[in-house]
């Protein structure tokens, strides 16, 4: 398999995908709950092309950039933990993470054992205490406090909720990044194409981190997902979102064809045709993503942690960039994962719980 583009930097990309990710949920949040009409009669016959203002600021995030970020800030205590002899197990660090999210949001979780180490620095950022529209069913299951897992399932949940928080999954460099991603959603999302959808997402990031073209990767993730034994109905909406790329010119009613993007699956292949159909344009792509009648915010995420990955930080347009909430702290995270020793001082930051 040939690297698209071998002189972007693994950074570059990782660095690129959380930032870009958090663009195209920011460019969808003023649109998310509009229909298509809706949409052209707000912003004219292109729809939206531009950061407006939603949650009384321009460039603001959602839950779904929200809850990608605590994904990787229990990612990171993972592997600080593991650095001190601790059980690195990401998969209930990162539990604990989505408790702290939730705490976030001004509710509590049932856990046998009560949250009383609201630690970390994540957490006392203030711009995170604000409820952006969260998904329901993650507020649900973290409620009950019982994690699901593949094998045990909490519920028969498909929407997006799982998918749109994973793409740390895929950026961190572990042995499986399918089964992390999978476990990941499965601990609120337990339809198969629900933590499936987030398992092919996170093992395309990996491929894109590592050089491996966007046709490639999306290929690899299709294959593994055919092995899997409920992953058909996933695999073949990605079939028809690389269909869609040959067969049809970008647009809204492309994209539309492909669903709405509430659940998993759909969420997924909407990002995906988007990124494909973007070529080396990577504001194009997070407009194609956005503009339909469904979840813009998440299909816009998803489009631009796949752009992100596959064309660098250098792709992201800088005025986007400097309006982009949280963009420090988002940058932060990049950081430490691409930079920081999990034996040194910066794990203070990343506590184990």
């Amino acid at each position: 398999m040939t690297p698209r583009c071998s002189c972007i930097s693994h950074r570059a990309r990782v660095h690129g995908s959380l930032l870009a990710g958090a663009l195209g949920d920011a460019l969808g949040a003023p649109v998310e709950f509009l229909s298509l009409a809706e949409i052209r009669r707000r912003y004219g016959p292109k729809g939206i092309t531009d950061l407006d203002e939603a949650y009384g600021r321009i460039g603001a995030i959602t839950d779904d950039t929200q809850m990608t970020l605590f994904t990787l800030e229990g990612l990171l205590r993972a592997r600080c933990r593991s650095g001190h002899g601790g059980n690195g197990s990401p998969v209930p660090a990162v539990y604990h993470a989505y408790i702290r999210w939730l705490y976030t949001q001004g509710e509590r979780s049932a856990l046998s054992r009560p949250i009383d180490h609201l630690d970390g620095w994540l957490v006392s950022v203030e711009e995170l205490h604000s409820r952006r529209a969260p998904a329901a069913t993650c507020l649900a299951s973290l409620r009950e406090g019982e994690p699901g897992t593949v094998d045990h399932r909490i519920n028969d949940s498909k929407g997006c909720g799982g998918v749109m928080r994973v793409a740390p999954a895929g950026l961190v460099d572990d042995a499986d990044p399918f089964q992390l991603g999978a476990d990941l959603a499965a601990l609120t999302h337990g339809h198969p194409s629900g933590f499936l959808s987030a398992g092919a997402l996170a093992l395309i990031l990996d491929r894109l981190v590592h050089g491996v073209s966007l046709a490639d990767a999306a290929r690899i993730a299709i294959d593994r997902l055919r092995i899997e034994p409920e992953g058909d109905e996933c695999a073949a909406a990605l079939d028809r979102a690389i269909d869609a790329c040959r067969t049809a010119s970008p647009s809204a009613e492309t994209v539309e064809r492909l669903g709405k993007g509430w659940v998993g699956e759909e969420t997924l292949a909407i990002g995906l045709y988007a990124a494909l159909a973007a070529g080396d344009d990577l504001a194009q792509g997070l407009r194609l993503a956005v503009n339909h009648g469904g979840n813009s915010d998440s299909t816009g995420a998803i489009a631009g942690s796949i752009l992100g990955a596959e064309l660098g930080l250098g792709a992201i347009p800088l005025p986007w960039l400097e309006a982009l909430e949280l963009r420090d702290e988002i940058r932060t995270l990049a950081h430490d994962l691409t930079t920081g020793d999990e034996q040194g001082e910066w794990c203070r930051r990343y506590p184990g719980w």
